[in-house]
């Protein structure tokens, strides 16, 4: 069997853990920042861990966990 290709998105916009978990950056921080709090652009910053669904969703684009 051949093997499967990583979708190049998803290799630049998430990264596994060491424990399997999928981190990505918060939602809601490409254009209009003059209307959001300031408490949510920086709770914005950085990365945190997806849900659990979003990361089954994920996981299938990154199938060796790159």
């Amino acid at each position: 069997m051949p093997k499967m290709k990583t979708k190049s998105g998803a290799k630049k916009r998430f990264r596994v853990t060491a424990t399997g978990k999928v981190k990505g950056s918060p939602a809601g921080k490409r254009h209009g920042m003059i209307k959001r709090t300031n408490k949510f652009i920086r709770d914005a910053r950085g990365m945190e861990v997806l849900s659990e669904p979003d990361q089954k969703i994920v996981r299938q684009f990154l199938p060796y966990g790159r």
